[in-house]
């Protein structure tokens, strides 16, 4: 037996032994994972920053975002955890009858995570996992390795084996997790392997959340304020290397601002990360060479307005713009996942929304616009995961709020907080009927009053909002 599955087999043994059920134990366990960050903030900055992200902020902001969403389920835990009364017919209700949803742990949960947001990617879903009473097998991404071992020696120092288990390595290790009967998978990584964790778990019909990418599109019309957008877009396609799965993927922009937004974005990578970017304490790095290579040729064939140089063995890349794009170049066929903007010129909006909905659906999207009517028409119409109006990439900062997910290829399932606790539960529904109140009208032999009788039973209910 290797040790992924002793370890998942001693996990099962313990969540079978009802010790993680009560409130006492899922309180327990997020303190200790509090406890492993606070304690240790040093050595996570430190490994965040020897990894890629050079930009403090940004190493700040994954740190910052873990305390606050610990905090914040903590808080609301006990909520969460109560029984939900549901409303029954009149005649229910008079018989002393009630409906509930009790909300329950899966069992052993495996977490699959990735590279570009190693700590919040890794973490947050274990805060899910631990709130709703599972335990869990973590398999980080190799990619980030100082994470991965840091993550590997804190662990055990928290947490018993049988709880969280840390389990490194490459596409080996993740092929052999997958193959064990888990009660939840949580993937976050890229739409390959996306289908590769779905396939696996489909032989065990194991549930699934799938957290994954797509090409994120952008939409500013003649009525935005083209300063404030191109900052923002600017913004949240370069942090992180542009590599975050809500990153500005491509921007059509109205032909006549689009002159006007390309020279707007331009000075915005100068404002924020001076004349050479790489000197930059707030730019960070890619990932690895590999990625460097993948983005360099991304551009063939592609007009670079702005940036476009590499540094591969620094694992640099300059904060690039294409414009304008065409759907024909290679750096619009795929994620980019990296610091380049492609800016598409549109003069109808309603056939530019025709041609995003023919595209894979992405996991936000982002309308800059002065019109209410036109932003709630893009809603309405065009699919993606979640966005923002007149702003880029904070909908993942409100996580107490609001759900964080996808659709289509981008994903399934959702998380963040009581969404986080309710993904990684079972909603069980159950009747509570008094010993001596029998339905008589739905057992044999039956007339045709049991009928009548029966509606008046399970007939209307009067639910109010």
């Amino acid at each position: 037996m290797s040790v992924n599955e002793d370890v998942f087999h001693r996990q099962r043994d313990y969540f079978r032994s009802g010790k993680t059920l009560g409130y006492e134990w899922r309180m327990d366990q997020l303190g200790r994972l509090e406890r492993m960050l606070t304690e240790n903030t040093g050595a996570f900055d430190d490994a965040l920053a020897a990894d890629f992200k050079t930009a403090w902020f940004e190493r700040g902001l994954e740190l910052s975002a873990m305390l606050s969403s610990i905090s914040d389920t903590k808080a609301r835990l006990s909520r969460w955890m109560t029984p939900e009364e549901v409303p029954v017919s009149a005649k229910m209700a008079e018989a002393g009858y009630s409906g509930r949803i009790h909300r329950g742990p899966y069992g052993v949960c495996l977490i699959g995570a990735p590279f570009n947001a190693p700590l919040v990617l890794t973490l947050d879903p274990l805060v899910a996992a631990l709130a709703a009473g599972n335990t869990a097998i973590i398999k980080p991404s190799e990619t980030t390795a100082h994470m991965a071992s840091l993550f590997a020696e804190l662990v055990p120092r928290y947490f018993d084996d049988e709880v969280v288990h840390i389990s490194n390595g490459h596409a080996d290790v993740m092929a052999e997790l997958l193959a064990l009967p888990f009660d939840f998978i949580f993937f976050t990584g890229s739409i390959k392997v996306g289908k590769v964790v779905m396939r696996a778990a489909a032989e065990n019909l194991t549930p699934v959340l799938l957290e994954l990418g797509g090409q994120n599109p952008v939409i500013v019309d003649e009525t935005a304020n083209i300063e404030n957008a191109a900052r923002t877009i600017v913004w949240g396609t370069m942090a992180f290397g542009g590599q975050w799965c809500v990153s500005p993927g491509y921007v059509y922009v109205h032909e006549s601002v689009a002159d006007d937004l390309v020279e707007a974005c331009k000075k915005a990578i100068t404002t924020f990360y001076g004349p050479d970017p790489r000197t930059s304490p707030d730019y960070s790095l890619i990932a690895t060479q590999k990625d460097v290579d993948r983005l360099a040729g991304m551009l063939e064939g592609s007009t670079v307005v702005a940036g476009g140089s590499y540094d591969r063995e620094t694992r640099y890349f300059d904060p690039t713009i294409v414009y304008p794009a065409s759907w024909d170049a290679p750096i619009m066929d795929r994620e980019i996942f990296g610091p380049i903007l492609p800016i598409l010129p549109y003069t109808d909006l309603d056939a530019t929304i025709r041609t995003v909905q023919a595209k894979p659906s992405g996991l936000a999207a982002y309308i800059f616009t002065a019109r209410r009517d036109v932003a709630d028409h893009i809603i309405e119409t065009m699919p993606f995961g979640g966005g923002a109006v007149n702003q880029a990439v904070i909908q993942v900062f409100m996580s107490s709020t609001l759900p964080f997910g996808g659709i289509g290829t981008s994903g399934i399932g959702r998380y963040h907080g009581k969404y986080g606790f309710d993904s990684l539960s079972h909603a069980k529904s159950v009747v509570v009927a008094p010993p001596d109140k029998p339905i008589d009208e739905i057992l044999p032999p039956y007339t045709r009053s049991d009928a009548t009788g029966l509606e008046e039973w399970f007939g209307p209910i009067d639910i109010t909002d």
